[in-house]
């Protein structure tokens, strides 16, 4: 019997093992708060914002995490040059 509890492994998923504070301090170390906050206009990135906010309202907050990660995505791309095709 198969243990349930194993994660699959997910070679070809960019975001995989990645936490969520990771993205967020990944972004926030390459965009800023600022430039975040004018592409994903939420309060946790528009007033004070702090990972710790911010990781508090994206963990309750499904379609905003959504474009966090979207986000994220896109910049890994951008950054390496194309992404996969």
């Amino acid at each position: 019997m198969p243990d349930q509890t194993t994660p699959t492994p997910q070679p070809k998923n960019p975001l995989h093992g990645l936490t969520l504070q990771t993205l967020i301090e990944d972004l926030v170390s390459y965009y800023g708060w600022e430039e975040m906050a004018a592409r994903i206009p939420v309060r946790c990135f528009t007033h004070e914002p702090s990972i710790k906010s911010s990781l508090a309202f994206l963990r309750k907050t499904p379609w905003a995490r959504e474009q966090v990660e979207a986000l994220y995505l896109f910049t890994l791309r951008a950054t390496r040059g194309g992404g996969e095709g």
